[in-house]
């Protein structure tokens, strides 16, 4: 891949900090991108893999909609809706909780379980996005991105 300034075709920036921050947004975007063609192959989008991700996290016990909510990677996500979608597609089962009826539960349905063991079975496909790195500088660059986040 291009360095960035190729890639956005912008030469000048304000300072690092700035080329920095759009280099993060562009990278982002484009690993979403990439992400969202692999899971595309399965018929799921990235939210739809990570309420799944995070249902089989639970082992079995259910989740609420606003756990999910909590654990989602993407904090704009419509969890009940997705949640309605994945259902109807037969990966998970949803329940009015007994102890608050206005409450509902989530858990994986074996289809979904299998769904995910086919999806980590290719795994190795997306971890290869970053294969052009070492260990150690994976270890940094998890670092680095820990860090610009604690700031905020």
């Amino acid at each position: 891949m291009p360095p960035l300034h190729e890639e956005i075709q912008q030469t000048k920036f304000r300072n690092e900090r700035h080329k920095a921050v759009i280099n993060i947004i562009f990278t982002g975007n484009w690993l979403t991108s990439e992400h969202s063609r692999f899971l595309k192959e399965f018929n799921l989008s990235e939210q739809q893999f990570n309420i799944l991700r995070i249902l089989r996290g639970q082992a079995g016990e259910p989740a609420s909609i606003s756990l999910l909510k909590e654990r989602m990677l993407d904090k704009m996500s419509d969890v009940s809706r997705l949640v309605e979608r994945l259902r109807v597609s037969g990966l998970v089962e949803r329940s009015v909780c007994e102890q608050d009826r206005r409450a509902v539960e989530v858990v994986i349905t074996k289809q979904g379980l299998e769904l995910l063991r086919r999806i980590d079975a290719r795994a190795d496909e997306v971890d290869s996005i970053v294969s052009s790195l070492t260990d150690e500088e994976l270890r940094f660059l998890n670092f680095l991105l820990d860090k610009v986040r604690s700031q905020g």
